[in-house]
């Protein structure tokens, strides 16, 4: 029987209507913010900076004091991406002068938000490819504006020794899906302070875009700040006068609230959740250096500094306003939460790492769904984080460090000694109990390893996954 138009057009807008009831997904990640430098953790004013919009999210929604990433750049945004643990796809570490990033066969968050009906859009830093095939549009996302890499390369042509003949220069894109990405500057130094604020205001481009279109939408916002070099945009130059660091900071912390005023103005705040966190623990770097607060260490290392980034989510009505909990999260927890919310299926031809966290969020649990996981840096385990205990395997106290291998792993409760100075074996032999349960569920991801086996750093495309 057919149908007439009248029933024609009331299926499709029955179809709009169910279509926006999805939630939209706003996910802003900064680069290289410790754990301790916003306000509502600890720092704020004592870092020479207010941040009463971050500090007003964290009123608002919940805050997470044990969200857990990778010790490195290039690892936590495949983790975040894809669900995985990043030894399992070759997106181990940071590289220079080689093929890297994820290959096409890896299955991305945005990929499963657009093919969910979502509207997807990027605007900031990938470091998961620099080359055809491996840009954001070419894993899910419908636009990008932004950096492939990473900041610091602004700085390699100042150097009297630089040869463009070795490498190029750092470009910024903008690129759409099934196009070529587009070159539209070489990113320099002076374009250094200026890119955040433009990233800031084509992601409320984006979001009002989608709202007159309709449409639910994921907007993933990762900023270049505060990685090296630190430098302000010229609105917030010497706004603390307490130097570049605390500018940036005031900076962070502005174009956070801004977007999460577009949010309010838009109307969609109630269907909105909107996550504000760090990809890495703070840079070592002096100059440009972070702090994480009241844990020890830098990026690079399997410290709970490296680790434990400051993690604020906020949906009115849905999620618990002013709650906080020490309960651990990964941030490969994110795309099976997000299933959840957006209705796509997590894929189930690979080795899935992530929780679904979303009752947790949303206060129906007070547990996460997470005790514990493998702390990897580069392809070896470094340590195991389970409960409150860790187990380090190999010893590494700074990014210029030198890995110590240890014969007998160092096992350390982080709620009686928080900065890991002090092994349990030196001071309490009574907690060794957790040694069990840790070998168990390392030998367990091992395991795992050699069912299904780890895409190597550098494998090109086309990629085909063997199984034993």
């Amino acid at each position: 029987m057919k149908k007439t138009l009248l029933q024609i057009a009331f299926l499709a807008s029955a179809l709009c209507a169910h279509a926006q009831e999805k939630p939209n997904v706003v996910v802003m990640v900064v680069d290289n913010l410790g754990w301790g430098e916003i306000g509502c953790y600890g720092g704020g004013i004592l870092r020479g900076a207010q941040t009463p919009h971050l500090d007003n999210m964290a009123k608002e929604g919940t805050m997470l004091l044990n969200y857990n990433v990778e010790p490195q750049c290039v690892p936590s945004r495949s983790a975040l991406m894809t669900g995985r643990h990043p030894i399992r796809s070759g997106t181990t570490k940071v590289v220079w002068g080689m093929l890297y990033g994820m290959t096409q066969w890896e299955v991305t968050m945005a990929e499963l938000f657009s093919d969910s009906g979502y509207a997807t859009g990027m605007f900031g830093k990938w470091h998961l490819g620099n080359t055809p095939g491996r840009f954001p549009t070419d894993q899910g996302f419908d636009e990008w504006y932004g950096i492939p890499d990473s900041t610091d390369e602004v700085l390699y042509p100042t150097s009297d020794y630089y040869d463009p003949k070795e490498t190029n220069a750092s470009s910024i894109y903008d690129a759409r899906k099934g196009q070529p990405a587009k070159k539209v500057k070489t990113y320099t130094l002076a374009d250094r302070p200026l890119i955040d604020h433009d990233l800031t205001e084509k992601t409320m481009d984006f979001m009002e875009r989608q709202v007159k279109a309709k449409k639910p939408f994921f907007a993933f916002v990762p900023f270049t700040q505060p990685h090296l070099p630190t430098l302000p945009h010229p609105d917030f130059k010497g706004r603390t006068g307490k130097g570049n660091y605390a500018d940036v900071l005031e900076q962070i912390d502005a174009y956070a609230g801004r977007i999460l005023d577009k949010v309010d103005s838009l109307g969609i705040s109630e269907n909105t959740i909107v996550i504000w966190t760090s990809d890495n623990g703070p840079e070592q770097i002096e100059g440009h250096h972070g702090t994480a607060g009241f844990w020890r260490g830098n990026y690079f290392t399997a410290l709970e500094g490296s680790l434990r980034t400051s993690f604020l989510v906020r949906w009115p009505g849905k999620i618990p306003a002013g709650r906080k909990t020490n309960e651990i999260v990964h941030t490969t927890d994110l795309l099976p939460t997000f299933a959840s919310l957006a209705g796509y299926k997590v894929p189930a031809d690979r080795m899935i790492d992530g929780k679904d966290q979303l009752d947790f969020l949303l206060g129906k649990k007070k547990k996460s769904n997470r005790e514990g996981f493998p702390v990897y840096n580069g392809e070896e385990m470094y340590a195991y984080k389970y409960r409150d205990y860790k187990m380090h395997f190999i010893k590494l106290d700074s990014m210029f460090g030198a890995p110590q291998k240890l014969n007998m792993p160092q096992m350390f409760n982080l709620i009686k000694d928080p900065k890991e100075l002090y092994p349990l074996d030196k001071v309490d032999v009574a907690d060794a109990w957790f040694m069990a349960p840790v070998t168990k569920r390392v030998v367990e991801f091992q395991k795992s390893l050699m069912v299904e086996p780890p895409i190597r750093l550098g494998t090109p495309d086309p990629y085909t996954p063997t199984k034993k």
